[in-house]
């Protein structure tokens, strides 16, 4: 016992800090692939690779040669496989180590009065279209940069207006066809092209404006609200996962929770505080009621 004690104690005297940030790092690095790949379509094929893994691994245990021959032979080119498979991924997370905070750390970015009013401008609108049934494409920019997608639409850089949102999707105008793109909580540029979804498993009853929506949403971390003209129903697109028919609550509690998360945080605290004293001065009015 006392040489398993001394070896732990000479094995941890040896690591130093680096080491240790050696291994956080990596750590950081592989829990971001999981979280991002997870997030894709290609998750089910991630789950399939892991799986032949272990397959060789307890072929190697339990002395299954042919099989462990035929799985390591086939792993060989297991590299070149995963590169094909994963080119849509591995070029959408370059793109965003290419375009993440650091790499705008000087950019300006809209306070929370500003977020605040441009998510309540957008519900506002987003509520009106729909009762008409009117077709929209709204795009939150987020810290992946939208430039190129700015530069196919028209610049507006005006105030988030619900009317303004209204006017520019409007049946006749020209700008109605493409997406409204928002930075820092001001209103970019309209009639934007956007890049169509490559998923295959796409709903069929989906159309071209959701398509568009949801490719906007897999090579960006943009926040995507796609309103529907056949059905009028309020759809928001998030790291190319689509959440349909959603209520104007639901609606705004994911805007906030995702463009404002500090502040939905906060005001999520304050409403329990709020629940607790209320019900504790129920308490005390119920028994001075009993007095």
């Amino acid at each position: 016992m006392e040489s398993v004690i001394d070896f732990i104690t000479n094995y941890v005297r040896m690591i130093k800090i680096t080491d240790i940030l050696d291994m956080l790092l990596v750590a950081f690095v592989v829990y971001k692939l999981i979280t991002f790949m997870s997030k894709s379509a290609s998750a089910r094929v991630i789950r399939g690779v892991i799986v032949l893994l272990a397959a060789m691994w307890l072929s190697s245990i339990f002395q299954l040669n042919v099989v462990n021959y035929l799985l390591g032979n086939a792993m060989e080119f297991g590299v070149l496989v995963l590169v094909i498979l994963f080119q849509p991924e591995l070029r959408r997370f370059l793109e965003r180590v290419g375009s993440s905070e650091f790499m705008n750390i000087f950019g300006h970015a809209g306070g929370p009065r500003e977020m605040e009013t441009a998510i309540n401008q957008t519900i506002s609108a987003c509520v009106d279209l729909s009762r008409t049934k009117t077709g929209a494409l709204i795009i939150f920019e987020r810290r992946v940069k939208l430039d190129d997608t700015i530069k196919t639409g028209t610049l507006i850089n005006a105030d988030m207006q619900a009317e303004l949102i209204k006017n520019i999707f409007y049946p006749k105008t020209p700008l109605h066809d493409g997406a409204v793109i928002v930075r820092n909580g001001k209103i970019a540029a309209a009639g934007c092209i956007l890049p169509n979804s490559s998923n295959p498993n796409i709903s069929k009853e989906l159309g071209t404006r959701h398509r568009a929506g949801i490719g906007m949403s897999e090579v960006s971390d943009a926040i995507v609200i796609i309103l529907s003209e056949e059905t009028g129903s309020i759809s928001i697109a998030i790291d190319g996962m689509l959440k349909r028919h959603l209520a104007p609550d639901t609606f705004e509690k994911i805007l906030k929770n995702e463009l404002m998360p500090d502040t939905a945080e906060s005001t999520g605290k304050m409403s329990s505080i709020k629940s607790f004293r209320q019900k504790v001065r129920g308490k005390i009015y119920d028994k001075e009621n009993d007095k």
